[in-house]
């Protein structure tokens, strides 16, 4: 079991930046993966970055590629990821996820994920 707890969230100017936090606590030797996700109210929830175990390879979204950066603490420091968001748009306004163990499959896709946060709200206004 995994839990994960998500922190940074809040407002911010378009063009302005935020930094979420997300620690994982419980069997973290089990993670596959660590990832973000956000929902739009009235839309679907989407993947916009993950991270594999050992920090190496991480994956975004078209819509954040550039803009959006996601890291580790450290490579043996499983349980602690950053995503850090620059040049923040309106259209990122949603609240943000972190999932944990990836279990196959799409990596953006939500039913791929195990374990989720309870999500920080993001606002972005113009």
């Amino acid at each position: 079991q995994l839990y994960p707890v998500e922190y940074g969230g809040g407002s911010a100017q378009a063009g302005g930046s935020l930094t979420l936090s997300c620690e994982v606590s419980g069997h973290t030797y089990l993670s596959n993966c660590l990832g973000w996700f956000r929902q739009a109210p009235g839309k679907e929830r989407e993947g916009v970055a993950a991270i594999n175990t050992d920090g190496s390879r991480t994956y975004y979204a078209d819509s954040v590629k550039g803009r959006f950066t996601m890291s580790q603490e450290n490579a043996n420091v499983k349980n602690m990821v950053y995503l850090q968001m620059t040049n923040l748009k309106p259209e990122d306004t949603a609240m943000y996820y972190c999932a944990a163990d990836w279990r196959g499959g799409t990596w953006s896709t939500r039913g791929a994920w195990i374990y989720w946060g309870q999500g920080t709200q993001v606002t972005v206004s113009s």
